[in-house]
């Protein structure tokens, strides 16, 4: 293994490890915004389970990572430096919202990436439009179909609670809190890890390093579930107040709910291979639940601002990864 690939690997690596410190608001903000946990007990937590998720996935197959490995840009084209863009490109939009408290979305981010590099290197016949269109599709339906399911489940458990004192809900639901951040933890860790392991994964077969047809080595996968649990650790708290608190205020009966909403979409778009947003999909389901009591309770001013922050990540991923393809190149020559 050259020092070139060792270093890429360590790029993407930490690229995973950013997508869980970006994205750990996602798993623990409701939980902390309802102060069912404090903030350092609920990234033990979802830490945890986000690395269980490996256990629960890895009997299924891990369809993400073909998807992004083999899916949305031609594998024939990859080599080190169109891996070095769409890694920069990726880490640089996610420092750039980190800093600016936005909760965007790591895995458009990488894509965004890997479109920008392989734009610059080989045009838009290099492109796999047919997992693009997948991947922008649902852009939009994550998060509304985590609004509905958020929504869905809030009626269900306000019907079923709706002779209940407030005081025995709020008991109730500040344990339910727990399975459900637990839930959602699996779902992001299942889905998010298997990005960075479909780009190493890729990496690997460019530099011929991978014998027989595209397959994840347990060793990339252990490495990913662990870099991203990591990220989980030590947590974005910039994005934590956005989600937990400018969005919409958050009781316990509705964190549940928008977590087991979001994590039933989760659960299922891995399964069939989907990388979906899990900030897009928990932000529709705080959003849904939200809007349950009244509309005014969500802020539409501030979910406004964050599907803007949505709109434009590929392309502002792509720009970054493009830019930084065309420098190594030019270096390297």
């Amino acid at each position: 293994m050259t020092p070139e690939i060792i270093f890429l690997i360590f790029l993407a690596l930490t690229f995973d490890f950013l997508n869980g410190f970006h994205d750990s608001a996602n798993a623990i903000a409701t939980v902390v915004s309802t102060r069912v946990l404090s903030p350092r007990q609920a990234v033990v937590w979802a830490a945890f389970f986000e690395f269980v998720a490996v256990f629960v996935f890895g009997s299924i197959g891990f369809h993400v990572a073909q998807t992004i490995g083999k899916g949305i840009i031609d594998i024939h084209i990859v080599d080190n430096a169109v891996i070095f863009g769409t890694l920069t490109g990726a880490c640089g939009w996610n420092l750039i919202t980190w800093y600016l408290g936005l909760p965007t979305s790591s895995s458009h981010a990488l894509i965004g990436g890997m479109i920008g590099a392989a734009l610059i290197k080989s045009g838009p016949a290099a492109l796999i439009w047919q997992g693009i269109s997948r991947v922008v599709l649902f852009i939009f339906l994550a998060p509304c179909i985590g609004l509905v399911l958020g929504l869905f489940f809030g009626i269900i458990v306000h019907w079923f609670f709706r002779k209940s004192s407030p005081s025995k809900v709020d008991h109730f639901f500040r344990k339910g809190q727990l399975l459900s951040t637990a839930l959602y933890s699996m779902g992001h860790g299942g889905n998010d890890a298997q990005k960075t392991m479909g780009i190493i994964t890729c990496l690997l077969l460019s530099a011929n390093m991978l014998p027989g047809a595209f397959h994840v080595p347990v060793w990339v996968v252990l490495s990913c579930f662990a870099a991203i649990s990591c990220g989980i650790m030590l947590g974005g708290w910039r994005i934590v107040k956005t989600m937990g608190q400018k969005i919409t205020k958050l009781r316990p009966v509705d964190g549940f709910c928008a977590e087991t909403g979001a994590a039933v979409t989760l659960f299922t778009a891995t399964s069939f291979g989907i990388p979906v947003s899990t900030t897009h999909t928990i932000t529709g389901a705080i959003m849904g639940v939200g809007s349950l009591r009244r509309l005014s309770a969500v802020k539409w001013g501030v979910a406004g601002r964050i599907v803007w922050a949505w709109i434009i990540t590929i392309p502002c991923a792509a720009t970054i990864s493009a830019s930084a393809y065309f420098l190594v190149k030019t270096f390297h020559h």
